[in-house]
Parts: C-alpha cells; structure tokens; sequence
C-alpha cells in the first residue's frame, strides 16, 4: 500500500534526501523510517507551500511529467510593478535567458499591491538582508500565477524577464490537490487519493 503526504515546505529548506549547508525536506520524514518516500517535483529553498511525498513512483510521474501538463499555482510578492501589459506578456508566454522556446501559456491575477517599507519587516531575516537597501517606497505587487510546467525556479526567471524581483513564492495547490492553510510551515498530514 502506497503513502501520500502534504507537506507546508517552510523557508530555506532543500527539497532533497540530504545536503551539507541545509535542512532537507525529508528530514521531516525521517520518523517514518520509509527509505522509499520522496518528493513530488520540487520547490526551491526560497519557495514554501505545497509539497507532496509518497512513495507511489506513478503517481509521482503523473503529477511532474510535463506531458501531464498539472496545473501548479502559487501566490506571489515580488518588488516591481506588474503592469496589466507585463501580465499579458506572461500570460502568452515569454522567453527565458537560455531558453529554446517560450514558456507555455500562464494565468496571473494581480489580487494587491503595497510599498516595500509596509512589509520589509513580515518577510524572512536573509529576504530582508537581500533587498533592504531599495528605496522604502519601491512598489510590491501580490498576485497569484498558474503554471503547467516547471522549468527551474521558472516563476522566479519569468518575473526577472519584466523587470520584477519574486520576494515571496508560495505554491498553493497541484491539480486539485490544495494546501490545506491550516498546516504550519513544517507540518505534513498523511492524505488518500
């Protein structure tokens, strides 16, 4: 019998089996004693939210195959100002530096926006130590992206490529797999599917 867990993947954690500098995701797991369980795709150090683990290698392939084509969207804050303009040109698509063809299609909302010095302080101490020296009025864009891909740190490329910096990324849900909020960062529950 295969095991399912969703896991709230807090800040600066590897999503990896082990690594020298960083906590790991699977440190998490470690009391399950399941050599078999890994991640389902993966989040970078930065990025939070929604990670699942199993064990269930089909399952794993169906939800990260990019033939699949699984939804993935997460709600963002980047320093910039995400113009409806520059929301269109993401939604049709971009080029990434290095890339040999654009991005597919995405859906963005832009659901608020702040200046950096109302929320400076609720972000992470090593986001603060990043991005401090910007002008306190700097506009900060929230919103909230839906990707069927996952090139590497893609939403991250994709923002630079208009001119926005991704302060905050957290993934929310994957296909109709959602985070359930009220899981802490670091939390996972076992789920059926």
């Amino acid at each position: 019998m295969y095991h399912y867990y969703m896991f709230n993947k807090p800040f600066g954690c590897v999503t990896a089996r082990r690594d020298d500098r960083y906590p790991t995701v699977m440190d998490y797991f470690k009391e399950l004693d399941n050599e078999n369980l890994s991640p389902v795709g993966r989040l970078d150090r930065e990025t939070t939210g929604l990670l699942l683990i199993t064990d269930d290698g089909v399952f794993n392939q169906q939800l990260t195959h990019p033939s699949y084509h699984k939804e993935k969207t997460y709600e963002f804050t980047l320093l910039g100002d995400l113009t409806p303009e520059l929301v269109e040109k993401l939604e049709y698509g971009i080029m990434l530096k290095g890339a040999s063809e654009p991005t597919a299609p995405a859906k963005i909302q832009v659901t608020g926006h702040a200046v950096m010095s109302d929320i400076l302080s609720t972000l992470p101490e090593e986001i603060q130590k990043d991005i401090h020296k910007n002008r306190p009025e700097h506009p900060v864009t929230y919103g909230i992206i839906t990707i069927c891909e996952g090139k590497k740190r893609q939403i991250r490329r994709m923002m630079k490529s208009v001119h926005c910096c991704v302060i905050e990324l957290k993934r929310i849900s994957i296909g109709n797999i959602v985070l359930d909020e009220s899981l802490a960062p670091g939390d996972w529950i076992e789920f059926h599917i």
